[in-house]
């Protein structure tokens, strides 16, 4: 099988790495570099589970292969939090249980994060089409919406450094 050098940063830090040429890009993150919460569910691209942040997009990792992402920028779920500090989109999740097994709570996390990026003062409605790409069978979305939102209205009043 074909490999490949690449050459990418993850979560801030900058990775080379030979891959195999047909290695997913999801595999690459969990298998070689050991961050396992980007979720494995369809391997299709239809669940979300997967999803992380490719130079500032959301994205499908088992989509891709880690050879394609020689000199791009990637962000996983890891990326949120502060050491033991959660972001307020995470807090906000917690705090209106906008989770409850977990397992897709990663995908949602960073299609979330790049929809407030672009879409600060969102409504609820919004909100369910940014995340109509991303299932769970848990929660039934109610909390989740609500959870975005309430992250939303907490990013927007916190103080600009």
């Amino acid at each position: 099988m074909k490999e490949r050098l690449i050459r990418l940063t993850v979560n801030g830090r900058t990775h080379e790495a030979t891959v195999e040429a047909r290695k997913t890009l999801a595999d690459f993150l969990r298998e070689d570099l050991g961050l396992t919460g980007t979720h494995l569910g369809c391997e299709h691209g239809v669940c979300g589970a997967c999803t992380i942040i490719v130079d500032g997009a959301a994205v499908r990792s088992c989509l891709l292969f880690a050879a394609q992402m020689h000199g791009h920028e990637i962000l996983t779920v890891e990326s949120l939090a502060d050491g033991d500090r959660l972001n307020p989109l995470q807090e906000a999740f917690w705090e209106h249980h906008g989770l409850q097994c977990g397992f897709c709570t990663p995908g949602f996390l960073m299609t979330l994060t790049c929809f407030l990026r672009e879409n600060p003062h969102p409504t609820e409605a919004e909100v369910r089409v940014a995340i109509a790409g991303n299932l769970c069978r848990c929660t039934g979305y109610k909390n989740i919406v609500t959870a975005a939102c309430a992250a939303a209205r907490k990013i927007a009043a916190a103080p600009t450094t």
